[in-house]
């Protein structure tokens, strides 16, 4: 293995040599690929099959090699570490139970979790709303956060940062990531991590390769299994020009996943090059990087230049990291260079200096329009024109929620910036948020309230309703509190109301429940609908309200110039705020105050509400075979995992509320159902439960119903239950895109307990795909023209599937049979979505769980 020494400073490190282990490949390579190959020789000291693997890919061919990547950490947040957790506990339980050591099953590299999923935006626009949130957070979570304490003190190389200390993503990128890893050894590479969250590859912003996977194949990593994938399908994004005033990072994120999502990149991965990257600073990456999943794609992601140095310097890094970056990265042949053109699989051009101000929506976050077509596009999502507003009424069309939110924007200092500034001249025009609008503003880091404070822009937002709530993802991933009385009255009334946020995804209900609208926009202009109130009109041109002398103000008005908020930015921002907010954050009171187990197993309470033993923490025999099987659910395209696996507040009149209630739970505040993902009971009730998960088994089916060939219909478990006594084997039928959206794995683990043993799709979304796969579920593609939601299955058709354990391989061509009530067959043409050979094993094996708990048990039984 070619290794080279590197000098800086008084110090020096050894790290790979990529110009002399890629020789003539490497400037043809993408930086991600060389960071794959990196971690790939690193990680198995053999070079030949890579580099013959790296020829046919340059020559346009893909063989079966499988790259290692083995990641220096894992990332989680409170809604994916609790399942996993609660596996984990499961696991050392049956290990236990099998007369093993349960203290032996503990992570073997770092693990860190953010507490930021959970915090809702129950106060408002009011001053200490952020504290009230806080502490409602804690009540709330009390038992499971007592349950994420015990995991950290009882699994070694687990480490939870408390609420309060910001969004993941912002964390990883401020404070976590290092771009280049300096070992105790005097060795070097570059930082790659695993995240359980779909917008893990923001930190791709500063040139850290990263991707998210489902909280089943952490599982798998936590324990020793490297992770393995084929080579790759690698999209190039050439971006020219520069972003132009006026234009932000936000707009080109939402341009990139439009054109993106036309182009077709689910599982790729996505680099981006050219002269254009260079004008781009590291914040703007990052706002770029972020929105992967929204695109489909595995990463999205920058190499490392001077702009990555440059924003490691700001956010505090020691000069002894920071002065080492350029010379290692330089000496391995992984330094950025805007000239370069490597070859790419497929590629498309940006031009920057050709955007403008964006929307997304209102359903989907790839739906990029101009803002002038918002109002047309919400009457085509609904089927009829709006109606003329009311004098003193709430309009149809009105905006209901306005929320600056998400890691995706508030991690860009620019962006808050440029929205403080635009609420300072709106609040000098005399102009406020519209009545009915609910206001909230959640920064991804602690460290925004000092930038704020310094640039003296705290006030001008809370006037106009964005006081701080929290710093967490609130409304971005649905907790958005309650809607205001007037717009609940409104909706009652049918009047089509739209959330607008500067967030990373706008399903119909996942905002809230009872909004299905929703707009994706940089924070300033989620400011400038606030005061507009509707989304009617062109808010680029059209008056947003009147000053006290009658004079129309329009957003030209109060747009602030790049010098304004350059200026801003240099009042408002030092360098060591970000790690001093931080430490503050992290000595959180309310969090050392909360009691916890100190055990090797986890003592379960049988009348938790939010913690049960997992059912599936035990042994288990493979799902693969030859079987005839009925479709359980028939579903149509993009059920996103939203639509599989709630995350929303909990209707105390659903079955999940219900279950609750029945055993002492508050019907006014069921909290949401990402409290209860260490709850089997819970998560199995809300399946499917979204009103846009239709069932096409039947025309009149209610959402999380399926009907049996009596006729009879059932809630979708009790009647996998009947089905599973009577011996009958289940299967789900979906369209295109099935499980896009949060990298959920409840979503396959609902799925799995429901007893279905393949799940038969025209497409997968990526994490969704490996989630089902952990769960000993086979994904199969539908490789022909037939659309299940348009077939006319019903309860009486049969599948008869040939999926034998010692035949299953990547990609094998499977036949679906389709076997009617009527004595007719058809073909259905098929290929098992398996794409390693290491997925093909945990298939056979019955999924990670099984896995972990059989090597474990034979690693004791050999140390014996």
């Amino acid at each position: 293995m070619s290794e080279t020494t590197v000098q800086f400073g008084p110090s020096s490190v050894r790290a790979i040599d990529l110009r002399v282990l890629l020789g003539a490949r490497l400037q043809r390579l993408p930086h991600v690929v060389r960071l794959l190959a990196e971690n790939h020789v690193r990680s198995t000291r053999d070079a030949d099959p890579l580099l013959a693997a790296l020829d046919a890919w340059l020559a346009g061919h893909k063989d079966d090699f499988e790259l290692v990547f083995r990641p220096n950490r894992l990332l989680m947040h409170d809604t994916t570490c609790t399942p996993a957790l609660a596996d984990i506990a499961g696991l050392r339980d049956t290990v236990a139970e099998a007369g093993g050591d349960p203290a032996t099953l503990a992570p073997q590299l770092p693990v860190e979790v953010s507490v930021d999923h959970s915090v809702a935006v129950d106060r408002h626009a009011v001053p200490g709303a952020a504290a009230t949130n806080m502490d409602n957070e804690i009540a709330r979570n009390t038992e499971r956060y007592a349950f994420m304490k015990w995991a950290s003190q009882s699994l070694s190389g687990v480490h939870v940062n408390p609420p309060g200390t910001g969004i993941m993503h912002t964390l990883n990128l401020e404070q976590l990531a290092t771009v280049v890893v300096l070992t105790p050894d005097g060795t070097a590479h570059p930082d790659m991590l695993l995240g359980t969250d779909s917008h893990t590859p923001m930190v791709n912003g500063i040139g850290v390769l990263a991707w998210g996977v489902g909280g089943l194949e952490a599982e798998s990593v936590m324990f020793g299994q490297p992770a393995s994938l084929a080579m790759p399908s690698v999209v190039g994004v050439r971006l020219t020009g520069a972003l132009r005033p006026g234009a932000l990072a936000t707009d080109l994120a939402l341009e990139v996943t439009h054109r993106l999502r036309v182009l077709g990149v689910t599982g790729d991965f996505v680099e981006f090059f050219g002269p254009g990257v260079a004008t781009l600073s590291a914040d703007e990456r990052a706002v770029v990087a972020n929105m992967a999943p929204e695109y489909g794609a595995s990463t999205g992601f920058f190499p490392v230049d001077g702009e990555t140095v440059a924003y490691l310097v700001r956010t505090g890094r020691p000069p002894a990291l920071t002065d080492a970056v350029e010379p290692v990265l330089r000496a391995m042949g992984l330094w950025f260079e805007p000239d370069a053109h490597p070859r790419f699989d497929r590629e498309i051009t940006i031009d920057l200096s050709a955007l403008g101000p964006l929307l997304a929506g209102p359903r989907r976050p790839q739906d990029r329009i101009v803002p002038a077509e918002a109002a047309a596009s919400v009457e085509a999502a609904i089927g009829r024109p709006l109606a003329p507003a009311a004098a003193g009424e709430v309009p149809d069309g009105a905006v209901g929620i306005a929320a600056i939110t998400s890691c995706t924007n508030t991690s860009d200092p620019r962006l808050l910036i440029a929205a403080g500034l635009l609420a300072r001249n709106a609040r000098a025009r005399g102009l406020s948020a519209a009545p009915w609008v609910k206001t909230s503003l959640a920064p991804g880091s602690p460290s925004a309230r000092s930038l704020l404070d310094r640039a003296d822009l705290a006030d001008d937002l809370a006037a106009l309703g964005f006081e701080i709530v929290g710093f967490g993802c609130t409304t971005c991933i649905g907790n958005s509190g309650p809607l205001p009385d007037i717009i609940e009255e409104a909706l009652a009334n049918g009047r089509a109301v739209a959330a607008v946020l500067s967030g990373n995804r706008n399903f119909p209900g996942r905002v809230h429940p009872k909004l299905d609208l929703g707009f994706l926009a940089s924070p300033p202009l989620v400011i400038a609908y606030a005061i507009r109130g509707t989304i009617h009109g062109d808010i680029l041109d059209d008056p947003l309200g009147q000053d006290p002398s009658g004079a129309p103000v329009r957003l030209r008005d109060l747009w602030p110039t790049p010098g304004e908020i350059d200026a801003a930015m240099a009042a408002g921002f030092r360098a060591a705020d970000v790690p001093a907010d931080f430490a503050a954050a992290a000595a959180s009171a309310p969090w050392q105050a909360i009691p916890a187990p100190r055990s090797p197993r986890f003592p379960w309470d049988p009348a938790s509400r939010n913690l049960r033993r997992p059912k599936f923490a035990g042994p288990s025999e493979t799902r693969l075979g030859r079987y005839d099987a009925q479709a359980l659910m028939v579903l149509g395209d993009d059920m996103t995992t939203d639509h599989i696996s709630p995350a929303g507040w909990i209707d105390p009149k659903s079955r999940a509320g219900r279950w609750l209630i029945e055993r002492g739970g508050d019907p006014r505040d069921l909290n949401v159902y990402a409290a209860y993902r260490g709850n089997w009971e819970v998560m199995l009730r809300g399946l499917f439960t979204n009103r846009l998960a239709k069932n096409y088994l039947a025309d009149d089916l209610p959402p999380s119903f399926t009907v049996l060939e009596d006729g009879s219909q059932l809630p979708h478990f009790e009647a996998a239950e009947r089905l599973a006594v009577a011996g009958r084997a289940v299967v789900l039928l979906a369209g295109e895109r099935y499980g896009m959206g949060s990298s959920r794995d409840w979503a396959a683990k609902g799925v799995a307990l429901l007893g279905v043993r393949a799940v038969i799709a025209r497409s997968f979304e990526r994490i969704h795909r490996t989630n089902l796969i952990g769960m000993g579920v086979l994904p199969i593609v539908i490789a022909d023209g037939f659309v299940p939601n348009a077939a006319g299955i019903g309860p009486g058709d049969r599948f008869h599937i040939a999926a034998p354990a010692d035949v299953l391989s990547p990609r094998i061509e499977i036949t679906v049979e389709r076997r009617c009530p009527d004595g007719t067959h058809a073909q259905i043409r098929c290929r098992a979505a398996v794409e390693t050979l290491q997925e093909a094993e945990l298939l056979r094996r019955g999924g990670v769980l099984p896995s972990i708990v059989a090597d474990t048990l034979a690693r004791q039984e050999d140390a014996r």
